[in-house]
């Protein structure tokens, strides 16, 4: 399979604390989105890139877990992730998923088996796993 690329960009003006920028994704799906220190840092309106590497690794697990279900002759009728990341001293250190799965006939201990599978097959995951710990909550519904 030939590699997929994905492009995005950020911009930055100013210093730091009084600073500003944008992040746009080239797809046009994420445009000029506005981002400071006090978006990243202090819960002020607005994005960050943690909230987007949190976007993208609960997107991709949601994925992977369906792809896997399905693999397995497991059709799932929903899949939602809400994945947390953790900033602490200047590093990301944690990322927290919690899943929740809707699977017709599928029994509590095959969907963590599958959470399990698609953890180590979900290429978020995998970018992120070194450094830091990720961790799963799931729930079949």
């Amino acid at each position: 399979m030939k590699a997929i690329e994905r492009t995005s960009s950020g911009v930055w003006r100013g210093n730091l604390p009084h600073g500003s920028g944008e992040i746009k994704a080239a797809s046009g799906v994420l445009r000029d989105a506005p981002f400071t220190f006090a978006t990243r840092f202090e819960n002020a309106k607005g994005t960050n890139p943690e909230e987007l590497i949190a976007a993208a690794h609960a997107g991709c697990f949601s994925m992977a877990l369906s792809a896997y279900l399905s693999e397995q002759g497991h059709e799932p009728e929903e899949i939602s992730t809400k994945a947390t990341v953790s900033l602490e001293n200047q590093a990301i250190t944690r990322v927290h998923l919690v899943t929740e799965g809707r699977v017709p006939g599928l029994r509590e201990q095959d969907f963590q088996k599958a959470v399990q599978e698609a953890d180590a097959h979900c290429p978020v995951s995998n970018l992120l796993r070194t450094g830091l710990v990720i961790s799963h909550e799931a729930m079949l519904r």
